[in-house]
């Protein structure tokens, strides 16, 4: 579809996606294509076994020079921009001194297991049913409520000189130097200390992780004026219009904006939602009710849209260790091959709860785990093992939200680094029964920032339009009826609680 009518006729759109292993910069022209892209690693830090953690200066550093260089590649002057859009990992979280500007320690990532023990102590003590009713989510160490806790015990910062949040608000506070400390609905609903009805924070919750009001940003609308770079960034002041949780980002560059739309981004961990509209859906099968997103409407008022979210830890970060650590391959591409060259997995089972299993067991005391291992196991065996064990997870959470609602789900949209090996979308879509749809650009989340922007400042009108312009690449039919769902299953109930 052409979206020329609907949009400014020159103009541009830059969009940042500060993710789990590197940060991105892209910029989007009118017809919301991409001219121009960077991106550069992100160093992890394992300071102990179920630790993990993220340099907050190497994160600002790699933005500015993404951006830079996305915009160098674009051939374009910053002053051409229209607008900025801003995605990043959720639950990541970190403190710093408001006057320094220097962060008082590493910022502990989303994976990190470091707070289970005070997970545990507050489901003992009987406060998990309240607060999930009150943030939609499971207690955790996934989120971030428990992590600042940590923070502000181990560093004894003084919370009137002390600023905390997630990396949105971090980067937004470099971005506007130091002028804004604020962060939109989604990411806040993913701290478990914002209540998802009032979208504020949570007077109990604060009390309950003795967190000061104070130093947390001030939470606003998705969709919407956040600021402006300060000039001595890039040359010129551009408006920061979007700040989106990157699971929502993806959700909206899919265009699913109402009930019975479904993505799932294979990314670090895999994130399969569901968008409920303006209701709160609760789901029996462990799924975490959070924000999709929110804009103010004509008459001021503020519109939340919800989703249902099934949150699946380890992903492509095992393709990764494969690479990295066990060094079984050379490039993540290699996957594919690998596993078409063997006819099944040889009877190996892989269980990849490095961080824990999230939905729909949220155990943090599991970890990962092959099963099924004989003399005549090579290693294309246990890459094969691995990418199936990546689609099992999913027909978990498909199976759930299932549970969850009156409409089956009848097609998966994908997207994210791992969506692009072919074997993994088609054991998918096999093991589903289901067709698996993947656009040709990937980068959704990114994508889904630049739109949010735009369309917040005015750059294009028609959310539809832009939605529906975007290029299907390859939609993988089921094909197989394959039956090893309830063996992996037998294989995951053994890594639970392993971790006493």
């Amino acid at each position: 579809m052409d979206i020329g009518s609907t949009t400014r006729s020159s103009g541009y759109i830059l969009a940042l996606d500060l993710g789990t292993t590197g940060n991105r910069a892209f910029v989007f022209n009118a017809a919301g294509k991409i001219v121009g892209q960077a991106y550069k690693e992100l160093t992890q830090h394992y300071p102990h076994p179920g630790w993990l953690e993220h340099d907050p200066e190497e994160i600002w550093q790699d933005t500015c020079w993404v951006m830079e260089t996305a915009i160098l590649n674009a051939k374009i002057t910053p002053s051409d921009i229209a607008a900025l859009g801003l995605t990043v990992q959720r639950e990541t979280c970190l403190i710093w001194d408001k006057t320094t500007a220097k962060p008082l320690h590493r910022a502990i990532v989303w994976q990190d297991r470091r707070t289970a023990p005070l997970c545990h102590q507050l489901q003992q003590q009987g406060y998990a049913p309240e607060i999930s009713d009150r943030t939609g989510l499971i207690v955790d160490a996934y989120f971030s409520a428990t992590k600042l806790r940590w923070l502000l015990d181990f560093t004894n910062a003084d919370s009137n000189n002390v600023l905390a949040g997630t990396i949105d608000t971090w980067v937004l506070w470099k971005l506007t130097g130091g002028k804004v400390h604020a962060t939109d609905h989604s990411s806040a609903s993913r701290t478990m200390l914002m209540n998802l009805k009032t979208c504020e924070w949570d007077e109990i919750l604060l009390e309950m992780f003795q967190i000061p009001a104070e130093i947390l940003p001030q939470i606003q609308p998705s969709l919407g004026f956040f600021g402006v770079t300060d000039a001595s960034l890039l040359g010129a002041e551009i408006p920061i219009a979007a700040i989106l949780g990157d699971q929502q980002a993806a959700l909206f560059g899919h265009g699913c904006d109402r009930p019975g739309l479904i993505k799932c981004t294979y990314g670090t961990g895999s994130f399969l939602v569901a968008h409920t509209g303006s209701e709160i859906l609760r789901s029996p099968g462990q799924l975490i009710s959070t924000v999709a997103w929110t804009q103010r409407n004509r008459s001021g008022g503020l519109d939340v849209g919800y989703a249902l979210e099934g949150s699946m830890f380890t992903s492509g970060a095992c393709i990764q260790w494969l690479r990295d650590s066990l060094k079984l391959i050379k490039t993540a591409a290699e996957t594919e091959a690998m596993a078409n060259r063997v006819p099944d997995n040889g009877g190996v089972y892989f269980v990849p709860a490095f961080s824990g299993l999230g939905a729909p067991y949220w155990d943090m005391s599991a970890r990962g785990a092959f099963f099924g291992i004989t003399a005549s196991v090579q290693p294309e065996h246990l890459v094969r093992a691995v990418l199936e064990a990546i689609a099992y997870q999913v027909v978990e959470v498909v199976q759930a939200i299932n549970a969850s609602s009156s409409t089956p789900i009848g097609r998966l949209t994908v997207d994210g680094g791992a969506s692009e090996n072919n074997f993994l979308m088609q054991f998918q879509a096999d093991v589903l029964g289901i067709p698996v749809e993947r656009p040709s650009v990937r980068d959704t989340t990114v994508q889904g920032a630049a739109f949010a922007a735009g369309l917040a400042v005015g750059f294009w009108d028609n959310y539809q339009a832009l939605v529906q312009q975007r290029q299907i690449e390859c939609v993988f039919e089921p094909k197989n009826d394959l039956s090893n769902f309830a063996t992996w299953q037998k294989a995951v109930k053994r890594t639970l609680a392993w971790i006493e």
